[in-house]
């Protein structure tokens, strides 16, 4: 009888989470709502490709270059089969879009994984510690904000390219593309995280931990961090979109994907040369899909900020 009083009184995580400000407001705010939702389509089409997709675009066997520059299916001189079209190899444009989704979406992800742990760890370190630990680490930063992350982009790629060759690059180009994003964009979190700790680290909890005699590493990680997470989670909202647009850049310019593992930006680089010979189609659905997909990652990050900044919230 006492468990069951108990598990009465204390709420379930879920019904905790139902309750919460943070879907309550959610539920209130339509344009966040659709934009999750169509953001949860483009990511379950991407994660579901190889078996939404009506072919393969990486296998070689299915592919047949006289499909190739086909309209889509409601034009004249399209096929049912290929309901947006081909690109000049003969790929079906649904399926390259649907893989392509999914690359970059990976890349995305991964490289704000990499952002946010280089942001944390230099962060954390910068903010607690302070003297010359914060101005060499702050400096530093300043540094390579003084640099756009396609220049610095650009130069890690053309130094792994000079330095391994063009087709080590393209065998493990999914993972140069991670790193080179995640290592140009680290200082927004660090920055951000530094001015969160200077904040926190004056608060009594953090002298209470000091004086139990609790080690650094654990005061940074297990006090101060969990209460600098909200600014963080914003910043990865934004980051995911300006991660995509980078590698969708680096395609553009030749310096991304390789022709045979095409992202959105390279489908988009591919099809540019043929927009004026009259295949548009290869150029504008990919471009839609990436402009669609990057405008509600980033109409999800400004609510989010909205929400964790009630000063400025007025749902």
């Amino acid at each position: 009888m006492t468990s069951l009083t108990q598990e009465n009184r204390v709420p379930s995580r879920w019904k905790r989470l139902k309750d919460s400000d943070f879907i309550y407001h959610f539920k209130r705010d339509k344009v966040a709502m659709f934009s999750f939702a169509l953001f949860l389509t483009f990511f379950l089409a991407a994660l579901f490709a190889p078996i939404i997709a009506p072919t393969n675009p990486y296998d070689l066997m299915s592919i047949d270059l006289m499909d190739s520059e086909l309209p889509p299916s409601w034009l004249e001189g399209g096929e049912e089969r290929f309901l947006l079209g081909t690109d000049d190899q003969g790929r079906d444009i649904l399926s390259t879009i649907l893989y392509g989704s999914r690359l970059s979406l990976t890349i995305g992800f991964l490289a704000v994984a990499v952002q946010l742990t280089l942001g944390i760890v230099i962060g954390l370190s910068a903010g607690y510690f302070g003297g010359r630990i914060d101005s060499f680490l702050m400096r530093f930063a300043d540094v390579q904000l003084s640099f756009s992350t396609m220049m610095v982009a650009i130069i890690i790629t053309a130094i792994f390219k000079a330095s391994f060759g063009a087709e080590f690059f393209a065998d493990y180009a999914v993972i140069m593309l991670v790193v080179i994003i995640g290592v140009a964009e680290w200082p927004q979190y660090a920055r951000t995280i530094r001015a969160s700790v200077l904040a926190e680290k004056k608060k009594e909890y953090v002298e209470a931990a000091q004086v139990m005699g609790f080690r650094s590493m654990r005061i940074m990680f297990r006090h101060i961090l969990p209460n600098c997470l909200s600014p963080i989670l914003v910043i990865s909202t934004v980051q995911v979109a300006n991660a995509i647009m980078s590698e969708a850049a680096l395609s553009f310019l030749g310096l991304g994907l390789p022709v045979d593992q095409p992202s959105l930006g390279a489908l988009i680089s591919i099809g540019f040369k043929y927009i004026f010979s009259g295949a548009w189609w290869i150029t504008i659905f990919p471009g839609i899909v990436l402009i669609s997909l990057v405008l509600v990652i980033n109409l999800l990050g400004d609510w989010l900020r909205d929400v964790f900044n009630p000063k400025i919230y007025k749902g």
